[in-house]
């Protein structure tokens, strides 16, 4: 019989110190631990990981949790683990040995979190290891992925209703911060809801000022904005190739810039979010790979360089700014061609059938998979020796794969990057008369076991680039030194390893018998057509309110404007107000701390000139400081 939960306010003090829950996080914890399945809308940055992990550890068994992103798959894990939790993962690119380890831990370790990708839904083996597993809880992350109707269906997420299944009195807790009502709905049928429940936030954020600007020279008018707007930033743009370009204009400008996107090293990436989180660099310019599970509050402005593809993109990636609750900037930089392109996407998103067909044939013979064979297996796929090799061109071959995803012939896995791991396997006492080949095989051991704990009950994550310097050998003896080491069964090593997977869904077809059905191409291209009409309509729209926009188009209705808007701004500029009405506003923002002369302009709702007339009027009187630094504060 189940003990009785424990108080949610006690585990929640306990393991992670607060003394209070953030809004909503109760509702949806109550609803789960009265077994009822929940959907929660939770804006960005609103702490979801609190909903499912407070209610797990205040009960007995364990909680699956499904998720498509492993980098935050593996960064909960490892913040559980520092809390004493005993959390593990399962993605593709384990070896069979950590496969088996981890199911081990499940059954007989008493572990409270098993966080695994959506393809591992689909292994008879995982599914014939779970059903022995004491899982109270199913929860699933970026929920809108198992919608057709969302943004970035994922058809994988659908084998989750047979986990439902194996456990039918765990109830599900389904979590997303972006989703249109025909995607709330579309949720709770998918994953099977015993009854419609759904919790959510108002997405309107008061703090938050949307801004689109009109501009022919992006990176000009980016660097106007951020020499305006003090304060941490991120700037988003579509490509790997212009992070960096972006970054070195902005640094050659004198903003203290970095970049980010999913092609980068482990290392490299959690070094440069430790230094952008640290306040060591102002800006980060990045690809939509950065910011997931990022709890910063003090991001004071995101800036969009490219148009993203949908508005649920954009609100997730705007939604960045201004965690603390101060007033923070989303710009939108457009310019009169970026219409266009994002059309051109829907036609690169969906090339020809015939196409998709082809590579289909073409991914068997590159794997060597025969007719009629494949089934449940899963291969390295080199995707760019994929594309030379044939003579297939990169982008209309990678829709053509993740459309072929979609109908449920293959599972497209793109690019996982797995890092270097260890695990000892000898003794401790046979450590000490090791008969080594390689020179340095002792010295990369000596230091393993210096650097690393845990090594003897677990694989653990090693850099080899870390060992180089405190061994002062080169990257080759180290990788032949744990070779010889692995040969010799004193420990195993997994080298780093990035490559994007090809996991076959049903054995191989013949390309005739390869059907693309209307539910993945037509209707889908149809849905992309409709979101990208409506991030148009968003930009290029000089009427009405941007926040109002966004938060129709998920359902949410507001009768008033923002009034802080770009839109809400020029319209308040136009109108009709009192040389006091300024005054009033320049001594309030100079009152609460010292201010630029570009933030009285780019916050107060008035003509600039005034601005500057009234503002000049003060320092004269004798009101408003003007400082050495060039900043202008109300005098006390």
């Amino acid at each position: 019989m189940p003990s009785q939960p424990k108080p949610v306010l006690d585990v929640l003090k306990k393991y992670w110190g607060y003394d209070a829950f953030r809004p909503l996080q109760q509702d949806i914890i109550e609803s789960v631990l009265d077994g009822r399945d929940t959907l929660g809308l939770m804006p960005t940055g609103g702490g979801k990981s609190i909903t499912f992990q407070v209610p797990t550890m205040a009960m007995d068994g364990m909680a699956l949790v499904v998720t498509p992103i492993i980098s935050l798959m593996k960064d909960q894990v490892d913040r559980l683990r520092s809390l004493n939790i005993k959390a593990t993962y399962l993605y593709a690119g384990l070896t069979r040995a950590e496969v088996n380890r981890t199911y081990d831990k499940c059954l007989y370790g008493n572990y409270k979190f098993l966080y695994v990708s959506p393809e591992r839904l689909q292994s008879r083996s995982f599914m014939e290891h779970l059903r022995q597993m004491p899982v109270r809880l199913i929860v699933v992350d970026e929920a809108h992925c198992i919608s057709q109707w969302g943004y970035d269906f994922r058809p994988s997420f659908l084998h989750i209703a047979k986990v439902r299944k194996l456990f039918p009195n765990a109830p599900v807790l389904a979590l997303t911060a972006t989703a249109t009502p025909i995607v709330v709905e579309d949720i709770q049928r998918c994953l099977e809801f015993k009854a419609t429940n759904v919790l959510s936030m108002s997405f309107a954020r008061s703090n938050l000022s949307y801004v689109v600007r009109p501009t022919e020279e992006k990176v000009a008018e980016l660097i106007h904005i951020l020499r305006s707007v003090p304060g941490t930033a991120i700037v988003y743009v579509r490509s790997r190739k212009r992070t960096k370009q972006i970054c070195d204009e902005l640094n050659h400008a004198g903003i203290h810039a970095d970049y980010y996107h999913a092609g980068l090293y482990v290392e490299d990436k959690e070094d440069k979010q430790t230094k952008w989180t640290g306040n060591e660099c102002r800006v980060m310019v990045a690809t939509n790979a950065f910011g997931m599970g990022i709890d910063k509050p003090d991001v004071r402005l995101v800036v969009h360089v490219d148009i993203p593809n949908s508005l649920e993109e954009y609100y997730q990636e705007a939604g960045r700014a201004g965690r603390d609750g101060k007033r923070s900037y989303a710009v939108l930089l457009v310019k009169h061609t970026d219409q266009r392109i994002l059309r051109r996407h829907i036609i690169e998103a969906f090339p020809e059938k015939d196409f998709i067909r082809t590579v289909y044939e073409r991914v068997g013979d590159f794997l060597g998979v025969s007719i009629g064979e494949g089934f449940q297996q899963m291969f390295d796929f080199n995707f760019n020796l994929f594309c030379r090799t044939y003579d297939l061109p990169v982008l209309p071959t990678h829709n053509a794969l993740k459309i072929l995803t979609q109908a449920g012939y293959i599972e497209f896995v793109e690019e996982i990057e797995t890092q270097s791991r260890v695990m000892i396997l000898a003794r401790k006492e046979e450590l000490y008369d090791l008969d080594t080949v390689t020179p340095g095989a002792d010295q990369v051991l000596q230091a393993i076991l210096r650097l690393y704990t845990g090594l003897f009950a677990d694989y653990v994550f090693i850099n080899e680039d870390v060992i180089a310097f405190r061994t002062g050998l080169d990257q080759e003896t180290i990788y032949k030194s744990l070779l010889e080491l692995t040969r010799m069964h004193i420990l195993h090593y997994v080298p780093r390893k990035r490559t994007p997977y090809i996991i076959y869904t049903t054995s191989r077809e013949e390309p005739k018998y390869v059907l693309i059905p209307r539910a993945v191409y037509e209707d889908l291209r149809q849905r992309m057509t409709d979101r990208i009409e409506a991030t148009i309509n968003y930009a290029y729209s000089d009427t009405g309110c941007r926040e109002r926009m966004l938060l129709g188009y998920f359902g949410e209705k507001k009768d008033d404007e923002c009034g802080h808007c770009d839109l809400c701004i020029d319209r308040r500029k136009s109108g009709d107000h009192s040389p006091e009405e300024v005054q009033q506003g320049i001594l309030y923002m100079a009152g609460l701390r010292p201010r630029r002369l570009e933030e009285f302009i780019n916050t107060l709702s008035f003509p600039k000139d005034e601005i500057l007339s009234m503002l000049s009027f003060l320092v004269d009187e004798g009101f408003i400081d003007h400082l050495d630094d060039d900043t202008y504060s109300k005098r006390p």
